[in-house]
Order: structure tokens, then C-alpha cells, then sequence
């Protein structure tokens, strides 16, 4: 689902972020459906174009998103007697999850889903995909419902951010557990009733004219499936051309189980089974074996890594140098909304490396390589750029003619900026922190945020803050 007709701009900035460079003097033109339709490099400034006010760059796309886990973040950083011992982990953490799943209603998602949106455009993204397994508004109501679907459409709209929706496969506890857990019984939905989520959802949502939405599958993992069900989606979608996304080796005791169950771990089971093709997102993909990597990348799907909350759940560091020299596309993702901007998802995702291998630049090719491409900060965002575009079905992503027209222009006020040769603002704007937020940011055409306003923050804010309030204030 696209976005309404909007008017054409023209744009000129004084630098831009281009074929994995800084260029000069460009000139950016959209159409009337939010793409750009030409993106020129070395234009002296048109009288007519808007000048903007810093450097530009594309934005980026939010691969995996739990939005209602917002109201979570930072409220699990304490032992309790949810984990009473040692062993505090992600299985722990779920367990303090359930109870702000179970929680929520659609008004009070859509007020922290909005808040969050906000909160990622400042963060440098400009689409979400938006992993949804919140499936059940009520004890009445049919599995594959809209009303969270739509409040999540709502926030987005709201917002100003392109959405994903990503409505996720979820019938089962585990691989020897063949019903949902009490605490499970909103994310209940079987094959049937995610495709017609996904279809509903296209047809319906009625913020499409205003901000660009589309709906992709997921499968919420191999442990919350079974391969009858998988095969069963797999057969639905044939002929569909959206993303297809799913959970697969996070935690070391899912792929022991895994491998207990199906007889191999999941990367190798989803590859063995036929399953991947370049529609697929394996988020996360933590614990992977060379075998598994080799055989992921010939089936062209990708992975989205999640740096914050893979750290935030210390779910361990996946093999970055093994799946880039294989050439996998790669997205990245704020998950639990540990983490809401790209620029620190980056720095995680190489910092994590440095510490694990006691080494610098992990994600920078050779020397001999390309230029672009022996700069860490530089890869990694092309990468992310690209494999972000895909992960939410976008054909083209990027500051190109006939991607759609996203961007965000730096603040040259930034102090991690100053006295920095203007080649190297990139590895700055990454790796010299903190920074101030984007001055202005660009969705499909339409400013989303200008000079660090965005128009409904405080309206935004005041629903968010009264949601919390209803979760987390003690009783009277």
C-alpha cells in the first residue's frame, strides 16, 4: 500500500550520501507518488529548489520492531522473582514480557506505538517493520483481528512513519509443547488466520493514502510452529511477493532444541526444508555455524540483526565477519526498543565484535577492497541501507531514482561533527557519540520532522505518558 499523491519537491543539498560517498552540489527531485525521480550529483542550486539546511543521507528502515515492548524498556534491569537466581536471561525477561502483553488494549498500544514511531524517526528511521504477534484484542475476538493491526496503522499515520506489518505464525508454547501457555493466549493465530491478517490489513488500513504501508508473514520461530503450519503459510503465499520474516537462532536452547526435535539446528532446517528464497528475513541468526551461513547465502534470503537487545538479553554476538565475506543481505532492527537509532545499533553491532575479538574495524573489508567498502562505518550502512530495503519489500532504497524519497539531513551543529573533514562525517556521525538527533527528516516526499520538531510530539507524548501510567502506576 502506497502512499496519496503528493506534490512534487525539488530539493538541493549541499552534500549527499551517494554510491558509497559523500557527493557534492545535489539536486533531488521527487514525484507525485513519493519516489524520487531524479537524484543529480554536481548541480549548481536552482532558484527553485529548497536548500537544505546540512548534509543529506537515505534514511533507514527499522527491520524488526515489537513496538509494545516500548512500554518495557528499561524496566527489566533488576533481579526479581522472575529470576531469583544466576540465571537472569532471555527466558527470564519473557516471562516479565507476558504481563505487559497481556496488559495492553488497542488505544493504549497505539499511543506507545506512536511515541515509538517518533521516537525512531529521530532515531534515522524512516519505515518499520513492525513484527506483530499481539494478535487478540479480547477473549471474543478472532485470531488474525485488526483492531491492534490498525492501532499500530493509527500510530504510524500519527507519526508520519512507513510501516510494515509483519503479522506472525504463533500456536504453540515449544517444540514438546503443542498448545499455547495461559500467559501466551494473545499471540494465538494459525497459518489461515496470518494471511488473512496480512490480506485484510492491505485492504482496509486507512491511513494508506497518508503514509506508505504495506504487510509482509512472519513466523514467530520454529519452536512457536510446527512445520505442517509452516508449510501450510508457505503455500499461501505462493506467488507473494512481500517479505516473509521469522526468529530463528537467538538463544543457544532454542537451537539445542531444535536440533532435539527436527534433527537439525534452525538456520540449517529452514535451508534443508527448501523454505528460503530472497523474500525471507531470518532475524537474528546468532548462532550460526559456517555450514549454516553458506547455506543461507545461496538461497538469497537475509538477516536482521539486533544489536541492542541482543546485548540487552545477552543472547551472544553473531558471526558479522562470516555472514558479510558471504556476501548475506543484512538489516538491522530495534526489537525491543532497547535501542530506538540506527547509529547506535551500528556501533553495537561493531563494538560487540571488537570486544569478543580483541580487534578494530571487525565489518571493514582489506585495504585492497574498494574505498567505500575498507571503512566500517561506510559498509555497514550501505549494507543496512540495502538489506533494510529489502526486508520490507522495497525494490529500491536509497538516495536513487526511483526509490522512495526518504531522507535525513545532518544537523551541522552536531558536536561530534565539528573540525571533521567532511569525507570522514559518516564515521563520525557513527562512531562519535552522542549526537544530537537529525535536523529534518523525509518520508515518501513529506517532511516528518523539521529543524528536530516533529509537529504532534507533544500531543504524542501526553498519550504515552498517560498509557504508562495506566500499566505501570500502583493501584489506589
Amino acid at each position: 500500500m502506497t502512499a496519496a499523491a503528493r506534490e512534487a519537491v525539488r530539493l538541493w543539498a549541499p552534500s549527499a550520501w551517494i554510491g558509497g560517498r559523500w557527493q557534492d552540489d545535489v539536486l533531488l527531485e521527487t514525484d507525485a507518488g513519493g519516489a524520487w525521480r531524479a537524484v543529480t550529483p554536481g548541480q549548481p542550486a536552482p532558484a527553485d529548489a529548497e536548500r537544505l539546511a546540512g548534509p543529506a543521507l537515505p534514511g533507514l528502515v527499522d527491520a524488526h520492531s515489537h513496538a509494545f515492548q516500548r512500554a518495557f524498556a528499561g524496566l527489566a534491569e533488576r533481579r526479581d522473582a522472575a529470576a531469583p537466581n544466576a540465571d537472569d536471561d532471555f527466558w527470564s525477561w519473557r516471562e516479565r514480557m507476558y504481563a505487559v502483553a497481556n496488559a495492553l488494549t488497542p488505544p493504549m498500544l497505539q499511543a506507545i506505538a506512536a511515541h515509538l514511531f517518533v521516537e525512531l524517526l529521530r532515531g534515522g528511521y524512516t519505515q518499520v517493520c513492525e513484527f506483530h504477534y499481539l494478535h487478540l484484542a479480547g477473549p471474543a475476538d478472532e485470531a488474525g483481528a485488526l483492531a491492534f493491526p490498525l492501532a499500530l496503522a493509527d500510530a504510524a499515520q500519527q507519526a508520519g512513519i512507513g510501516m510494515t506489518l509483519l503479522p506472525a505464525l504463533y500456536e504453540r508454547a515449544g517444540f514438546g509443547a503443542p498448545a499455547l501457555r495461559a500467559e501466551q493466549r494473545r499471540f494465538r493465530a494459525d497459518a489461515d488466520a496470518v494471511w488473512r491478517c496480512a490480506q485484510q490489513f492491505a485492504a482496509r488500513a486507512p491511513v494508506g493514502r497518508d503514509v506508505p504501508l504495506n504487510a509482509g508473514l512472519a513466523i514467530h520461530s520454529l519452536r512457536a510452529a510446527t512445520p505442517a503450519s509452516i508449510a501450510r503459510l508457505c503455500a499461501l503465499a505462493e506467488g507473494f511477493a512481500g517479505p516473509i520474516h521469522i526468529h530463528a537462532a537467538e538463544q543457544t536452547a532454542e537451537v539445542d532444541e531444535c536440533r532435539a526435535a527436527l534433527g537439525a539446528p534452525p538456520l540449517a532446517w529452514l535451508a534443508r526444508q527448501g523454505l528460503l528464497d530472497a523474500r525471507w528475513q531470518l532475524v537474528h541468526a546468532t548462532h550460526a555455524q559456517a555450514a549454516e551461513i553458506e547455506a543461507v547465502a545461496a538461497t538469497g534470503a537475509g538477516i536482521v540483526l539486533c544489536p541492542g537487545t541482543e546485548a540487552n538479553l545477552g543472547d551472544g554476538l553473531a558471526d558479522l565477519p562470516g555472514w558479510l565475506a558471504a556476501a548475506v543481505p543484512l538489516a538491522i532492527g530495534s526489537d525491543s526498543q532497547v535501542t530506538r537509532g540506527w547509529r547506535e545499533e551500528l556501533r553495537w553491532l561493531e563494538y560487540g565484535q571488537r570486544l569478543a575479538r580483541r580487534r578494530r574495524n571487525i565489518a571493514a573489508a582489506a585495504p585492497q577492497a574498494p574505498p567505500a567498502q575498507t571503512a566500517t562505518a561506510a559498509r555497514l550502512f550501505d549494507a543496512v541501507r540495502d538489506g533494510g530495503g529489502r526486508a520490507c519489500g522495497e525494490a529500491a532504497w536509497g538516495l536513487a531514482a526511483g526509490a522512495r524519497a526518504d531522507l535525513l539531513v545532518v544537523d551541522p551543529a552536531d558536536a561530534s561533527l565539528v573540525g571533521i573533514p567532511a569525507h570522514r562525517w559518516l564515521d563520525a556521525l557513527v562512531f562519535s557519540s552522542p549526537g544530537r538527533p537529525w535536523r529534518d527528516v523525509m518520508v515518501a516526499g513529506r517532511w516528518a520532522v523539521r529543524n528536530h520538531r516533529h509537529p504532534r510530539s507533544e500531543a504524542i507524548g501526553a498519550a504515552f505518558a498517560q498509557a504508562m501510567g495506566a500499566l505501570w502506576s500502583p493501584p489506589a
